[in-house]
């Protein structure tokens, strides 16, 4: 009867620790595609890849394909872009309702900031 006890207590535990290991897990708010008017895109998958297609300007005919992984750490959004060009890209981000800002470097050093808009999940 002892060892029944114990082993309804251990899966007691055990199912008790489970559970709050699962409920602690704070999905990232960036997961999901973000996109802007002028066709710029930017998806975040939630095994920390990205896929982005950014056009230099808002007049710009000229749209750059990437792809490579990010990682977040509070308000800096940090961007190992493997294609086209190897590079790293540091910004600052911040959401305000559906709306993600962020500033994008591109491999030459000009930059463009983005205002997203959270269009999928």
């Amino acid at each position: 009867m002892k060892k029944y006890i114990r082993k309804v207590l251990i899966c007691v535990l055990a199912v008790t620790v489970a559970f709050f290991a699962v409920s602690c897990y704070d999905p990232s708010p960036l997961y999901g595609k973000w996109a802007d008017n002028s066709g710029s895109y930017i998806t975040f998958a939630d095994d920390g890849t990205f896929v982005a297609n950014i056009y230099e300007r808002d007049d710009s005919t000229k749209v750059v394909n990437y792809q490579g992984t990010f990682t977040v750490i509070d308000n800096v959004l940090s961007f190992s872009v493997s294609e086209p060009d190897g590079f790293n890209i540091n910004t600052e981000w911040d959401i305000r309702g559906s709306l993600l800002y962020l500033d994008w470097t591109f491999s030459d050093g000009t930059s463009r900031s983005l205002t997203l808009y959270h269009v999928s999940k």
